[in-house]
C-alpha cells in the first residue's frame, strides 16, 4: 500500500474493484465459470424503501427535582415523586413523539417532540395537576417555629470567656501614638 492518506487509499481501491476486481474469475451454484463484474452487472438494485428503517433512539436520565428529564435540549415531565430515578426516553425516528418508561419497561409518559435544542420544559396537563398537588399540599397554615432569641451573654458565659481570655484580654489597650508618628513622618 502507498497511500498516505486515507482519499488516497479510497482512490486505489476504487481503482483496484473497477479493473482488477471486477475482472476475478468466480463459479457460479451451476458451476459455470464468470467474473465479479458480470455476477454484479446482473444483480439488481431493490428500490429503495417508502420510509425510513424505524430505528429507536433510547437513552437512560435521572429525573429532577421538577420531576422532568432531558432529552435532546428539552425537558419532558413526568409524574412526581421520581426525582433522583433513572428512567428510559425512548424516540423513534421519523414519528412526533419521546417517551418515559421505567426500568422495569412500564409506559410512564409520552410527549409531542420538542425541536431538538428548545431548552423549554414540555409538562402535560396531568402531570403539572399532580405536581401542583403536591407542591401545596407541603404547605401549612400552622405557625411558624420560634425564633431563637438574641440575648446578650449571662454572668456565666462572661466568667468562662474571662478564664479563656486571661487577665490580659479583660482589657483591650490600642497606643494610637505609633500611628501619629507614622502620619507625621510621611507629611
Amino acid at each position: 500500500m502507498t497511500a498516505a492518506t486515507p482519499e488516497e487509499a479510497q482512490v486505489s481501491l476504487d481503482r483496484f474493484l473497477a479493473g482488477p476486481g471486477d475482472a476475478r474469475p468466480r463459479r457460479t451454484a451451476n458451476g459455470a465459470k464468470t467474473t465479479v463484474g458480470v455476477l454484479g452487472d446482473a444483480e439488481p438494485l431493490l428500490v429503495l424503501p417508502a420510509v425510513a428503517f424505524p430505528a429507536t433512539i433510547e437513552v437512560t436520565r435521572v429525573v429532577g427535582p421538577n420531576a422532568t428529564v432531558a432529552f435532546r435540549g428539552t425537558r419532558y415531565s413526568v409524574p412526581p415523586g421520581l426525582t433522583d430515578v433513572s428512567l428510559q426516553l425512548r424516540h423513534r425516528l421519523g414519528s412526533a413523539t419521546v417517551e418515559v418508561h421505567s426500568s422495569a419497561g412500564a409506559l410512564l409518559a409520552a410527549h409531542r417532540l420538542a425541536p431538538a435544542g428548545a431548552g423549554s420544559i414540555v409538562r402535560s396537563a396531568e402531570h403539572h395537576a399532580a405536581l401542583e398537588r403536591v407542591v401545596l399540599s407541603a404547605f401549612t397554615t400552622d405557625r411558624p417555629c420560634e425564633r431563637k432569641a438574641n440575648r446578650p451573654p449571662g454572668p456565666e458565659a462572661l466568667a468562662a470567656a474571662a478564664d479563656l481570655l486571661g487577665e490580659e484580654g479583660r482589657a483591650v489597650v490600642v497606643d494610637l501614638a505609633g500611628y501619629a508618628e507614622l502620619v507625621e513622618v510621611r507629611r
